[in-house]
């Protein structure tokens, strides 16, 4: 049995009787420590319960019996893995904008928030600590689906003053996540960018997107789609426990070489790289992608922002546990000593040595495997909203 403490952050009392956190099957966070913005973390205790062995019901009423205290500790109850909740988000508008100067778009759609995958790296985690939930295990287990997305986006498009330029999809939570099987939120703002002849970008790390290559194909013939698959490790082993609900290295390379067999100019995102974990794959991913008909190629060095720092730490000493300190070294030494920069220009590829030399092993592998002549541009001339029933039509 477990008690929940709540205190406010600032408490410094003992806390010898907190259950540590550990790992569950199938999910990324160790923890589900609150957001910045909660007044009160909970904190799980053992009340001492838990140490008593159930004994013979027989026995129980037999005179002096006193209950034998269990030497097996709290691994006698695993920690139960938490089910995903899909709630709905009431937001009125779908797409988002930014003006950051080192974004190459200023226009994205998130048809969730939170993401299944779990990525424990997730640079988006912080986000979930808006909406009162933890950047922990409630980012991967507690998501808002939005189901009026495409409504949403064709008034959007409509509106008199909407000027197009390619809309970003993947950007902060993986558009093609589980639930999407079933919600299809994603296929649905597919089809009014394809009717209104808009342009689009994505970024997964699903599988999932196969499914939609009878909409994007047709796009892609006009210019109007491009896709990157964000390969991070072609070690199944590490994926599982780094991106636990994520398709496996596997899947995501046969996306996109389905893809690119579709027509539909696909490329890699070895993303995020990090220092002494995966970042000595880097060639091999780019070389399998390439094999793979790959036709571009980016990377991301990792980034740990807010909470993200804690939680992946947590994760490490869990998951990798000799290779923690080492990895965090290296960590801060492509961050100025920190284990995170937020300056624009520096955030997506760090500084000093290690984060040059990994630009360098890039810059190199992309070049000799034809990945670095890739075309961006997509067609902003074909937009074009399709006549709906009562419109007035012109006179020109």
């Amino acid at each position: 049995m477990f008690l929940i403490r709540s205190m406010n952050p600032s408490y410094s009392g003992a806390m010898d009787d907190a259950l540590p956190d550990r790992p569950l099957k199938g999910r990324g966070a160790v923890s589900n420590r609150a957001g910045r913005y909660e007044r009160h973390t909970r904190q799980a205790i053992d009340d001492g319960w838990q140490r008593i062995a159930a004994p013979d019901a027989s026995a129980i009423d037999a005179p002096g019996f006193d209950a034998p205290i269990s030497d097996a500790g709290d691994d006698t109850d695993p920690p139960s893995n938490p089910a995903t909740v899909i709630s709905t988000d009431t937001s009125r508008s779908v797409i988002a904008r930014n003006d950051s100067p080192d974004i190459p778009f200023d226009r994205s759609i998130n048809p969730y928030r939170g993401c299944e995958h779990g990525c424990i790296y997730c640079f988006a985690r912080p986000t979930h600590a808006y909406l009162g939930f933890s950047p922990g295990l409630d980012f991967e287990t507690r998501i808002l689906a939005k189901p009026n997305a495409a409504a949403l986006l064709e008034n959007e498009l409509r509106a008199r003053n909407y000027w197009v330029q390619p809309i970003a999809m993947g950007t902060n939570t993986d558009p093609y996540q589980p639930i999407e099987k079933k919600m299809e939120i994603t296929r649905g703002i597919l089809r009014v960018l394809a009717a209104h002849g808009h342009p689009v970008t994505i970024v997964t790390k699903s599988a999932l997107i196969m499914r939609d290559i009878d909409i994007l194909a047709p796009m892609a013939a006009e210019r109007l789609a491009h896709v990157m698959i964000s390969v991070t490790t072609l070690d199944r082993d590490l994926a599982r426990v780094m991106e636990p609900r994520a398709s496996t290295p596997k899947r995501r390379l046969m996306a996109i070489q389905a893809l690119n067999k579709a027509g539909i100019p696909t490329g890699v995102m070895a993303a995020p790289m990090i220092p002494g974990l995966n970042d000595a794959e880097l060639e091999r991913i780019l070389e399998e992608a390439a094999a793979h008909g790959a036709h571009a190629a980016g990377y991301v060095l990792l980034r740990l922002p807010l909470e993200i720092k804690e939680l992946f730490q947590e994760w490490l000493k869990a998951h990798a546990p000799l290779k923690a300190e080492r990895v965090i070294s290296l960590i801060r030494q492509t961050r100025d000593g920190a284990l995170n920069q937020a300056q624009f220009g520096r955030r997506m590829a760090g500084s000093g040595a290690y984060a040059e030399l990994i630009r360098q092993r890039f810059r190199q592998a992309a070049r000799r495997l034809n990945l670095d002549r890739a075309d961006w541009n997509l067609d902003t001339a074909r937009f074009k909203p399709p006549p709906r029933a009562g419109d007035q039509l012109s006179l020109i």
